[in-house]
C-alpha cells in the first residue's frame, strides 16, 4: 500500500515531514524517501531501503541536513520514490501512492509513440515515472492529473511538489484511500493519517473528495477540480492496514474493530456454534481489538497467552527472504505458559489470506500444551487477490487459501460456487470451513460475514470496497 506526507509552510518544515511520514510506516514496508525544496540548495532528494529498518533510523540524520519550506515524503511497498522530473512544467517532485493495472499497456503504447522508460529489475516501469509521462500530455498538472485519473485502471493518489513552492495533490478517483489537508498559523500539511498532523499542531482544513485535485500555497488552498462523491474505500483499512487511533470517513479504526468483534461473538451466540473455551485471544496485533470485541459479545474472558517480543523486529515480514520471515515470526512468539496448558482457546486473526503464518502460530500453541485451538477471521474467506491497492495483491489468486481449497473440493467449477463458499450457512460453506480445520489443524473455524463488517464500519454499504470478498467492482 503505502502513504505520504507533505507541508507547504512559510518556516522551515522538513523536520516535522520527518515526523509526519514515520506516522505512515504501518502502510509499507519497501521503500522510502523524502524530497524538499530550498531557495539556496534547490531540490535535495533522498531515497532507500527499508526493509530491514525502520524508516526513523534511515532518514534520521537525512532530516536533520535537507532544508527547506516545501517539503514531501513517502512510504512505499513497491517504487523508489519521489522521482524529481524535470518537464515542460519545470522541475517538480512527486510520489504516487496506489497500483496501476494497466501499467503495461500504457508503456506498451508510449513506446510505440517513441517514448523511452527506465526500466527497473523485474522488466518493469516504477509506476510513478509512468504517471509523471502521463501527465506531461496536458496542458497544466490539473488537466494532467485528471487525465491520469481516467486513463488508468486501479488507483493512484498523488502528492507533487512544485519549483514554486507549492504542493499539488489528488486522491484516487474512487476514494480508495484517504487524503486530508491540515493546516497552521505558517501553511498546510497533506496526509492520509489525520493523527499525523494532529501530532504536529496541525488541525483538520479538508478531506479530498475521490479525485479532488487541491494546489496548496503556504496562504491558501485552492480547488482546481472539485471531485465526486462516489467512492470506493478500502474495507482492509479498518480490518487491518489501519493505524488503531485512525480515523477514516468518521470510523475509527479501533472502534470498528472492537464492534465488529463483538458482531461476530453476538451472531455465533444466535447460531448456536460458539464453542466452550477459556479464554478469547488475538493474533497480535491488529487481531487483539477484534477479538476484546468478541469476548465482550459472548461474555468469555479475554486473555494473551502469548506476546509478540517487538523492541528488535518491529513486522514479521521485514526480511526479504521467506525462510528468515518464518524464523523471525517463530522467534518473536512468547508463550505464557499458564495460559496456554491445558486451556481451550479462541483466536481472532485480522484475516486469513495465505494461512501460512496462522498454521504456525496454531502449531505452536499446541507444542505449548493447549488442549483446543478453534479460530475466527474479523473478515469473510478472501476469494480474490485486490486489483487497487497492494493488500493481497499477489501472482495469482490461487494464492490465496480459500480458493486452493475449492479447487480441491471441486475442481475450477467451484468458482462458479464462491458465494456458497464464502457463506457458512451453506453446505459448500460448512465444507470449506471443515476442509480448513483438517489441514490446518484448527479446532472449529469460522468468518465474520460480509454484512457483519459492513455494519461494523457504519458507511453506506456501496461507499466500500468489497472486490477482495465477493468480486464486485
Amino acid at each position: 500500500m503505502g502513504g505520504f506526507f507533505g507541508i507547504t509552510s512559510k518556516k522551515e518544515c522538513v523536520r516535522d515531514v520527518f515526523f509526519g511520514v514515520d506516522y505512515h510506516s504501518h502502510l509499507g514496508k519497501a521503500r522510502a524517501g523524502m524530497a524538499s525544496l530550498d531557495p539556496i540548495n534547490g531540490f535535495q532528494r533522498e531515497i532507500h531501503n527499508i526493509e530491514n529498518s525502520p524508516f526513523r533510523t534511515k532518514f534520521d540524520n537525512i532530516a536533520s541536513r535537507m532544508k527547506g519550506n516545501v517539503c514531501i515524503g513517502c512510504i512505499s511497498d513497491v517504487d523508489p520514490q519521489p522521482l524529481l522530473i524535470k518537464s515542460k512544467f519545470g522541475l517538480y517532485a512527486i510520489v504516487v501512492v496506489g497500483y496501476i493495472t494497466n501499467s503495461q499497456k500504457i508503456v506498451d503504447e508510449y513506446l510505440n509513440h517513441g517514448g523511452i522508460f527506465q526500466f527497473m529489475s523485474g522488466n518493469r516501469v516504477n509506476s510513478t515515472e509512468i504517471i509523471a509521462s502521463l501527465i506531461e500530455h496536458k496542458d497544466s498538472f490539473c488537466d494532467g492529473l485528471r487525465y491520469v485519473q481516467d486513463l488508468i485502471e486501479g488507483s493512484a493518489s498523488i502528492l507533487i511538489l512544485c519549483e514554486n513552492g507549492h504542493l499539488i495533490t489528488v486522491r484516487d478517483k474512487y476514494g480508495r484511500l484517504p487524503v486530508r489537508i491540515g493546516r497552521n498559523e505558517d501553511g498546510f500539511c497533506v496526509t492520509f493519517e489525520s493523527f499525523a498532523y494532529e501530532k504536529l499542531g496541525y488541525t483538520a482544513y479538508k478531506d479530498l473528495k475521490s479525485g479532488e485535485i487541491v494546489d496548496l500555497s503556504p496562504e491558501k488552498a485552492e480547488t482546481l477540480f472539485e471531485g465526486t462523491d462516489e467512492m470506493k474505500i478500502c474495507s482492509f483499512l479498518w480490518t487491518y492496514y489501519g493505524y488503531p487511533n485512525a480515523t477514516y470517513e468518521g470510523c475509527n479504526v479501533e472502534v470498528m474493530r472492537m464492534k465488529n468483534g463483538k458482531i461476530m461473538a453476538e451472531t455465533e451466540k444466535k447460531n448456536g456454534t460458539l464453542p466452550e473455551v477459556d479464554y478469547v485471544s488475538g493474533v497480535p496485533d491488529s487481531g487483539t481489538p477484534h477479538a476484546i470485541g468478541y469476548s465482550h459479545g459472548s461474555g468469555i474472558p479475554f486473555a494473551r497467552p502469548f506476546i509478540k517480543y517487538t523492541p528488535a523486529w518491529a513486522r514479521s515480514f521485514i526480511p526479504s527472504n521467506q525462510e528468515e520471515r518464518k524464523k523471525v515470526a517463530k522467534m518473536k512468539q512468547i508463550p505464557v505458559s499458564e495460559l496456554i496448558e491445558d486451556k481451550n482457546l479462541l483466536f481472532v486473526d485480522d484475516s486469513i489470506v495465505r494461512g501460512t503464518q496462522l498454521r504456525e502460530t496454531v502449531d505452536f500453541l499446541y507444542k505449548n500444551g493447549a488442549k483446543s485451538v478453534h479460530i475466527r477471521s474479523a473478515c469473510p474467506p478472501i476469494m480474490y487477490a485486490c486489483k487497487y491497492l497492494n493488500f493481497s495483491r499477489n501472482n495469482s489468486d490461487m494464492d490465496l487459501l480459500a480458493r486452493r481449497i475449492i479447487v480441491e473440493l471441486e475442481g475450477e467449477d467451484g468458482f462458479n460456487y464462491i458465494d456458497e463458499y464464502a457463506d457458512g450457512e451453506t453446505e459448500r460453506g460448512k465444507k470449506l470451513r471443515k476442509t480448513i480445520c483438517e489441514k490446518m489443524n484448527f479446532d472449529s473455524l469460522e468468518y465474520q460475514t460480509l454484512e457483519g463488517m459492513i455494519e461494523a464500519i457504519g458507511i453506506d454499504p456501496c461507499k466500500v470496497c468489497t472486490y477482495c470478498w465477493n468480486g464486485k467492482e
